[in-house]
């Protein structure tokens, strides 16, 4: 239907989606094909109300959504003015440290950064003036808490995984990638030069036929060894909300002497006992794994993110990786908060909160999760996760489930394509440890009106 939409567009002229050309700009070529914005126009367009929803206050267990309509005879939005409190099911603070008990935590030290070092630092570079005292205060207490030797901070979670992966491999080194992997490492690993194999989600079977064959056969037509080898995966997946199989990875990569690089961008401080990430949650000694990668944007309520391995490999990527030499450094008062967010998780506050908070949110996870999969629906992921994706699968129900949701209270993210397959549209529902027990019940019963509704109890359906 929308190839024929664009073809009755093309024919009688007429579109709201296309836009009479500029006349400064004729006799230049359009910037984009029309079928490089296919789904944009077809898709994003016909529910676009249910993504970038602006919010006026701060993502706790609950948050106030501005509500906007559409601007008539145009695609865009506007705000209304009015607000809508609803309890909160989307964002990734895991801990709530961006939510009800900031004030109690973090706004001491953050306020007095603010106040010290004002808001943006030295205003450049971590090499050229924008390594503060705070900066390296993150960097010694990050490399402590996930068990490394140092680490090096960077100023996006993103940013993170594409800048260092380019400094650290290129031509004649093999990356060996889970298929499900962020489209950070995607593209850090496309940008480093280096050939990628992918292997089958979360197979450690997989794993070891692709590593074997790559030992075996050699850099392609001369056959000279790898320089590197890299395995790299996630320590929770963020769109399956599956903890990796660690334990079976690293057998793999010391069985074929690969290095192994782990993006714990959604797992630290929301696994294992003490939050210290996969490694705990699996068992795994942090020392097995070469490279841990994490952001501070879950657990810890800020931004950026963080590289923790051998001092060596730290110092090589603070005077090599353009995210140390180029991007401007982490504001002084985001560190602030980092600092304070790992007190409470660690306990030196002098309070138990922290280990609360842990309980907390491994506890509200299983709930949601159990009901959902108690109502019938395709729920991925495993237990502890505080990720919970639930199935829609029919692109059109994107829209209905997000709007229904919003007109009952509730604030979620639902997923379609590009960033999942096109029949795999789903809603990613993240838990807070600041989430009550009577607020998950409130969600859970306005959830299962809008499962009613939509007919989502698929696995009811399939299995009786």
């Amino acid at each position: 239907m929308g190839v024929l939409r664009d073809a009755c567009a093309k024919l009688f002229g007429r579109s709201k989606f296309f836009t009479p050309a500029d006349p400064a700009f004729k006799g230049f070529p359009p910037v984009l094909r029309p079928i490089d914005s296919f789904y944009s126009r077809r898709l994003y367009f016909r529910y676009r109300d249910v993504w970038n929803r602006p919010i006026a206050s701060a993502p706790g267990s609950e948050m106030d959504v501005c509500l906007r309509e559409q601007v008539p005879g145009t695609t865009r939005l506007k705000t209304t003015g009015k607000l809508k409190r609803c309890i909160n099911l989307g964002s990734y603070n895991y801990l709530g440290m961006s939510g009800e008990t900031w004030e109690a935590t973090c706004k001491e030290p953050v306020m007095a950064a603010l106040t010290s070092m004002g808001s943006c630092g030295g205003g450049a570079s971590m090499l050229q003036g924008g390594m503060t005292s705070l900066h390296k205060e993150v960097e010694a207490a990050v490399a402590a808490f996930v068990g490394k030797e140092d680490a090096v901070v960077f100023n996006m979670g993103y940013g993170t995984n594409a800048t260092t992966i380019p400094s650290l491999l290129g031509k004649g080194s093999l990356i060996v990638s889970d298929s499900l992997n962020h489209t950070s490492i995607v593209n850090g690993a496309r940008a480093s030069g280096a050939m990628v194999r992918v292997y089958a989600h979360n197979d450690v079977d997989d794993l070891d036929q692709v590593l074997r064959q790559a030992v075996a056969d050699g850099q392609p037509r001369t056959h000279l060894p790898w320089t590197h080898i890299m395995v790299m995966t996630e320590g929770i997946f963020s769109m399956e909300g599956e903890i990796c199989k660690l334990p079976g990875v690293v057998a793999a990569c010391k069985r074929y002497k690969a290095y192994l690089y782990v993006d714990e961008a959604h797992s630290i401080g929301a696994l294992g006992k003490h939050g210290r990430g996969v490694c705990e949650q699996t068992g795994v000694d942090p020392k097995d794994v070469d490279i841990l990668m994490g952001t501070f944007t879950k657990s810890f309520g800020a931004m950026g993110g963080y590289i923790a391995a051998s001092r060596a490999l730290c110092d090589y990527l603070r005077s090599s990786s353009s995210g140390c030499i180029l991007s401007t450094s982490m504001s002084p008062v985001v560190c602030a908060q980092i600092l304070a967010s790992l007190r409470v998780i660690t306990g030196q506050d002098g309070t138990s909160l922290g280990q609360e908070k842990l309980d907390a949110i491994k506890r509200n996870a299983n709930y949601v999760r159990n009901r959902l999969i108690d109502m019938g629906c395709e729920v991925l992921g495993d237990e502890d996760s505080p990720v919970v994706p639930v199935m829609l699968y029919i692109p059109t129900k994107i829209s209905m489930f997000s709007r229904m949701c919003l007109d009952r209270g509730l604030a979620v993210v639902v997923v379609g394509f590009p960033a999942v397959p096109l029949n795999a549209a789903r809603t990613r529902i993240c838990i807070s440890a600041g989430h009550t027990r009577e607020q998950l019940d409130r969600a859970l019963v306005a959830l299962e009106e809008v499962v009613d509704i939509l007919k989502l109890r698929y696995r009811r359906s399939v299995f009786g």
